[in-house]
């Protein structure tokens, strides 16, 4: 079946205008067998309560019906289940969960959709594409503001993307591409299956349930129309030095050689995203100074030297060790923040764990932290992450008795008490 979908993959890029009419066809029990090895088997139970372990021993069974419901048209998608998680600030944000047999059948479709829309999406998105990660995104970046000629960032935010996606838009972008009509009535399906909230179904006009395989392509393919294209096909044109847009799904940054370019992209961009029912959050969007002449300037003019946050890094404007310009990246004050919180909680909730078995754990979290943070600047800032946990830790030790005092000098001699340190693990990025 990959072999299928590179060939589908070839075709599409050799011939940007085909529309693609018989695609429904691979959505037989090989090919669902083959998506099911892809999925993430510790996904949350949908709104049936069925789990991923109690799916996969019937495996072949359900796969079978599944199928047979899609060739006859009577597959239904099921209520979302809607759950709320953090964001940071007290804010939430909503996530969709579906059931496990929806959940595959998404994941086979999304497949399906990528390996046509894939030959389309420009290099500039990174988001949810395979081969290509945050990192990734921010190595692009780094190099645009180094070694072009950047002086301005604009960074912007789209607020409650996913919730404001036009679906009338979606299915004429989903129509350039894709005609067979299994696909279009399944993708149709799944944007107006109801949402469960406090027990009540509630259908929703516009969005895709963030969390859901399908949602990830689908909100690609929607900027791809929206900003992608137009900034390069169309916007470019209008600007006066080089222009550059480096995107992760919602979250994009764009660098600039003159300010009045960051300006006509600020005037311009607004009424775009109106077009398409999206909207820009005023308060998370705005211009600044970067590149290597951002720090010399804010010295001479005496201002504060300004900084934007993107894929949960600060970047500053700064030097090496040899004086030369370099973009400095250090977590963010909200990563460190909601990492924090999360270990703060979670030794609240196991404070009487045997002591070995909360090292294990925390040892895995710091060590996930590390995995995504560890860029050639962070390691002070990752030593800091290190100390707070220690310090909770602490707390949380002390804590299970109010007769006991719990020394430092005490506790770092202790084997079990030790946590990894960080290390640069990511210096080419």
């Amino acid at each position: 079946m990959s072999t299928i979908l590179s060939k589908i993959a070839l075709k599409a890029k050799e011939n940007t205008e085909m529309r693609f009419t018989s695609l429904g066809h691979l959505l037989t029990p090989g090919f669902l067998k083959e998506t099911w090895k892809q999925m993430n088997r510790r996904a949350a139970s949908g709104i049936d309560g069925e789990t991923m372990e109690e799916f996969g021993k019937e495996l072949d069974r359900r796969v079978e019906e599944v199928v047979e419901r899609l060739k006859s048209g009577s597959y239904k998608a099921p209520t979302i289940r809607r759950v709320d998680i953090p964001k940071g600030n007290g804010k939430t944000r909503p996530l969709g969960i579906t059931t496990v047999e929806d959940r595959l059948v998404q994941r086979a479709v999304a497949r399906i959709l990528s390996s046509v829309f894939e030959q389309d999406f420009l290099d500039l998105s990174y988001g949810y594409r395979p081969g290509r990660s945050p990192h990734d995104a921010l190595k692009a970046l780094r190099s645009q503001i180094v070694t072009k000629k950047v002086r301005h960032v604009y960074e912007a935010d789209i607020r409650g993307y996913f919730t404001k996606i036009n679906h009338q838009w979606l299915r004429r972008m989903l129509a350039e591409r894709i005609s067979d009509r299994t696909i279009l009535r399944l993708i149709n399906k799944w944007l107006k299956a109801g949402v469960m909230v406090d027990g009540v179904s509630v259908r929703q006009e516009s969005g895709t349930p963030q969390g859901g395989p399908i949602s990830c392509v689908l909100a690609n393919i929607y900027l791809h129309y929206v900003l992608d294209l137009w900034f390069e096909k169309k916007f470019k044109k209008w600007c006066q030095g080089e222009a550059y847009l480096t995107r992760f799904v919602d979250d994009f940054v764009c660098c600039f050689e003159y300010k009045r370019d960051a300006e006509r992209l600020d005037k311009n961009l607004a009424h775009r995203m109106r077009k398409f029912g999206l909207e820009l959050a005023p308060e998370k969007t705005r211009m600044l100074q970067c590149g290597r002449f951002a720090r010399s300037n804010a010295l001479r003019d005496g201002y504060k030297l300004q900084t934007f946050e993107f894929l949960g890094f600060k970047h500053v404007c700064g030097v090496d060790k040899s004086g030369k310009f370099a973009l400095i990246r250090i977590p963010s004050h909200k990563s460190c923040r909601k990492f924090l919180d999360n270990t703060g909680e979670w030794l609240s909730r196991h404070t009487h764990w045997k002591r070995r078995d909360q090292q294990k754990h925390l040892i895995a979290m710091l060590k996930g932290f590390y995995q995504y943070y560890a860029l050639y600047h962070c390691k002070p800032k990752l030593d800091w992450i290190l100390g707070e946990v220690q310090r909770q830790w602490r707390r949380s030790i002390k804590r299970r008795s109010q007769r006991h005092q719990v020394f430092w000098c005490y506790l770092k001699s202790r084997d079990w008490f030790k946590l990894p340190y960080a290390e640069v693990l990511h210096p080419s990025i």
